[in-house]
């Protein structure tokens, strides 16, 4: 039985020659184990559902090998290759399974499958069968059900409450974290400005509860003034700090690096947006269909292009977390090593007032912790397809401790990152985000009981007058996220495609550093917290917990230009710091930085909206507005929330997620339908101006096989537009023998790894007709196994013809386990419609094509997601 990967097993980045090609096998380091058991041994819950006989079959080989005969119980225990491959430990849970069974396979005596064995393992890069997955995960619940003692109802009742444990542990662990996360960040972030004599780890708002205090000492302070005056030391320690924290925020990252052969045919993976897109081989360059020996193709194999590179704790992860949901698989992203560095990075990098915020990198944290957490239980952590129910609900507990918001985490794993999400997971999900919500209440690490720094409350209701304020800030706010990934693009297609840039990614993080350090420090609001910033910015007046000292709540009507001017200036400060920080090597967000450059934005609208109220009092149009209170009741707060949930929602097209989040900040009914209006007019604005949300880009820069489930292109073409010509090389013909040499099943599937298509597959064809199909993950196995592959012989089929005699004879090793016998086919005439609903509704990784009834070629599902992309760049200019 074979162990699903383990995503924290980072390729080396020590290889000697990184950009030639690497068999994908000496990249796995997620255990194997031998396929066949002998017939000796007795049967666990390991143990294949269908026991293979010890029949051997006779084999006429039309090569010149001696006649073999072939043991259907072909055993690879005690061959040279076993030593390949390191068991994993068994989970405690697989151990109580085992403790409580009773060693007796009643079932396979009668009922079985050649999928009973669990036979699944991922690459890196490759895609997720989750066909495969669930007839596993089926097969091995039948197994658990049948036993009908008492035992055995205990098993099925542990085996059903594990995705609850699950799912409370993921809730709870992701909490803590979150809780030593918010805690470190804002007392480090002080340290900026200057330390507690009465405790050097307590944050200034710790140390001095009640307002300014002697206990905390800034560093002019400390250093008496000198060199340079209070005022230039406290600017020059600053820039320092912000320098130091960056830098050491950047060199943790940096220690993440992953190099990846140039062969895998992939652009960087990380979020520079400045990816390279080396050629691809043309399927139709090689006209030859005979036979090619192992050793040319090795030879074809070496790359003159350079490795690909990315960095796995860098920018938010919230990408790669979709399109590893989708069931692409990318080692390294959701490990233990990523999980620490980019906890302590992130840290470092919040805490040195660099545009950017930590609830993006808060999904990515808390989706390594689910990762890891489904290694507890063996349901999950050997089978990717279950183990993506778990990351789904990670996921929305990241959400959950951003924002504070149960419901709108739920929503976001719906809406946003989850690709598969049935009722179940749906139930798990929520409940896994009230144990987060619950647990990090309970810890309180602001000291105010709330979940998060920005929850505000609004006691006056709106008036109607201002529907035409909400909808104006829903349109600017859509516009700004819109324009936003405009510039995120053409920033990382200049300046990051300097070579110095590209090559020291430490070169960026020091520029935009000490960018931020000398423009931020003079603005008093850019110098404040993201998430504080975006506090005072949509808290309403009469709120204790806004800073008075800021000046954002003018008392007469001549105080509002000059709030309206020191407004302005942030947001151009603001917004010029989030475009060139974004995508920097460090771990950062764009959530809570957006949501502050349309917060920005939405005040002076706000405050603009005010002071014509103020100005023109005996308007009937304003009613009692203007004489309801000394600054009315227009609240320039309320218009800050909704245009920061508009501008992130311009960013990452997020819509009915964002409005239930803004909901749940607020915690009043009274501005559901503002929230909902402005969002609904923002994304409409945004699509308008950029069809694509952030992570739609940064997918498509990066290269990812990610097929968009939500978003379906007009089809006007057929099957037959994505089939590529059939080739000798790229198929089994059984026609004369069902016996093949091991050494030409080599020399095809590196053919295939040469193609990139790590999870291909071969077809296997008798007169033309599809009979069957071996998967290249399978394939490698099976060879991997032999004793002596220059010489084996491999049995593709099924042979009536028994006969026993002569078993002296070297016995042909049978590959039919591993052979899918109905690979899924669809006719060359199919409409493209139905392709699409086959790759992303059944999550195949490839389709065979017939025509009139043979074999006519095969598609993979990256292919089609290369079609599709084209698709609509061509409908997108139109």
């Amino acid at each position: 039985m074979a162990d699903a990967p383990p995503y924290d097993a980072v390729p080396s980045s020590q290889d000697p020659d990184p950009s030639a090609p690497v068999s994908p096998t000496h990249q796995r380091h997620h255990s194997r184990r031998t396929r066949r058991h002998s017939i000796s041994e007795p049967p666990d819950e390991n143990t294949s559902l269908l026991r293979p006989s010890r029949s051997h079959v006779r084999i006429h080989s039309p090569f010149d090998t001696p006649r073999g005969y072939l043991s259907r119980n072909q055993s690879f225990a005690g061959t040279p290759y076993g030593s390949r491959y390191h068991n994993r430990h068994e989970s405690w849970g697989q151990r109580l399974i085992q403790a409580l069974s009773d060693r007796q396979d009643s079932v396979a005596e009668s009922k079985g499958s050649h999928l009973a064995d669990d036979r699944i393992w991922y690459d890196q890069f490759t895609s997720t069968d989750w066909v495969h997955d669930s007839i596993a995960d089926a097969y091995r619940v039948k197994q658990l059900r049948s036993r009908k003692d008492f035992w055995g109802r205990v098993i099925v009742l542990f085996d059903g409450a594990q995705g609850w444990v699950l799912s409370a542990l993921v809730g709870a662990l992701v909490a803590v974290l979150a809780y030593f996360v918010d805690v470190a960040e804002t007392t480090i972030f002080d340290y900026k400005y200057g330390y507690c004599t009465r405790a050097w780890y307590l944050r200034e708002k710790r140390c001095c509860p009640h307002g300014p205090c002697t206990d905390w000492r800034s560093w002019s302070e400390v250093l008496g003034g000198r060199p340079f005056g209070d005022k230039w030391t406290e600017f020059g320690i600053y820039v320092i700090a912000v320098l130091i924290l960056s830098i050491s925020a950047c060199l943790l990252t940096l220690t993440t690096k992953t190099v990846v052969p140039s062969a895998y045919r992939m652009s960087t993976l990380d979020e520079n947006l400045a990816a390279d897109y080396p050629q691809s081989p043309d399927e139709n360059d090689n006209e030859d269909d005979g036979n090619i020996s192992p050793r040319s193709i090795r030879r074809q194999f070496i790359d003159p292009s350079p490795p690909m590179v990315y960095y796995s704790a860098a920018g938010s992860g919230v990408a790669e977390v979709r399109v590893i949901l989708s069931g692409f698989v990318l080692h390294g992203f959701l490990g233990a090593r990523t999980l620490i560095i980019k906890s302590a990075g992130l840290i470092l990098s919040v805490a040195s007032g660099l545009s950017l915020g930590k609830e993006g990198p808060y999904v990515h944290i808390a989706t390594c912790i689910g990762n890891i957490c489904c290694r507890i239980f063996s349901k999950y952590d050997r089978n990717d397809g279950k183990r993506r129910e778990v990351l789904s609900a990670a996921a929305a507990a990241g959400v959950v401790v951003a924002f504070g918001a149960p419901l709108g985490g739920v929503l976001f794993g719906l809406e946003e990152v989850a690709y598969y999400f049935p009722a179940k997971t749906l139930f798990r999900t929520f409940f896994c985000c009230i144990v987060a919500a619950l647990s990090l209440k309970f810890l309180n690490p602001y000291g105010t009981h709330k979940i998060v720094l920005f929850e505000v409350r609004y006691k006056i209701d709106w008036e109607w007058f201002e529907l035409v304020g909400f909808i104006l800030v829903g349109v600017l706010g859509g516009a700004a996220g819109a324009l936003f990934i405009k510039a995120s693009r053409r920033w990382a297609l200049s300046f990051r495609k300097w070579p110095v840039i590209k090559k020291y990614p430490l070169v960026e993080v020091v520029l935009v550093a000490l960018i931020t350090g000398l423009i931020g420090y003079w603005n008093t609001l850019t110098k404040l917290p993201v998430a504080k910033l975006l506090l005072n910015l949509a808290a309403p007046c009469e709120d204790d917990s806004r800073d008075d000292q800021l000046g954002l709540c003018p008392s007469t009507i001549d105080e509002i230009p000059g709030v309206i001017r020191m407004l302005l200036a942030a947001f151009v400060i603001k917004g010029f710091l989030t475009t060139i920080t974004f995508g920097i090597k460090v771990p950062a967000g764009i959530y809570v930085p957006s949501m502050v450059v349309g917060g920005l934005m939405g005040r002076i609208i706000g405050h603009l909206v005010q002071w014509i109220v103020l100005r023109f009092p005996h308007w009937a149009i304003w009613g009692a507005c203007p004489l309801l209170q000394q600054s009315t009741c227009v609240q320039p707060g309320v218009y800050g929330l909704i245009a920061a949930g508009s501008t992130m929602c311009g960013v990452t097209r997020l819509s009915v997620t964002l409005a239930v989040i803004l909901f749940e900040l607020t915690g009043s009914l009274d501005y559901v339908l503002p929230f909902s209006l402005a969002i609904l007019v923002a994304k409409w604005t945004a699509d308008a101006l950029e069809p694509l949300s952030i992570y739609d880009l940064l997918t498509n820069m990066n290269s990812y096989p990610y097929l968009d489930n939500k978003h379906k292109p007009i089809f006007t073409s057929d099957l037959a537009d994505i089939v590529p010509r059939v080739r000798g090389e790229r198929v089994i013909d059984i026609t004369s023998s069902p016996l093949v040499p091991a050494t030409q099943l080599r020399s095809q599937l590196e053919l295939l790894h040469r193609a990139g298509e790590l999870d291909g597959g071969l077809p296997i064809l008798r007169d033309g007709i599809l009979v069957g199909l071996i998967p290249a993950p399978d394939l490698e196995y099976a060879l991997d196994n032999l004793e002596d592959e220059s010489t084996n012989l491999c049995l593709m089929a099924d042979v009536p013809s028994i006969d026993d005699n002569d078993s002296s004879e070297r016995e042909p090793t049978d590959f039919t386990p591993y052979i899918d016998p109905a690979p899924v086919a669809l006719d060359i005439k199919s409409p493209m419609d139905l392709v699409y609903e086959c790759f992303a509704k059944l999550g195949l990784r490839y389709i065979c094509v017939l025509r009139d009834g043979h074999y006519a070629g095969m598609t993979h599902k990256k292919r089609f997601v290369k079609y599709m992309r084209e698709l609509e760049e061509k409908q997108h200019e139109l």
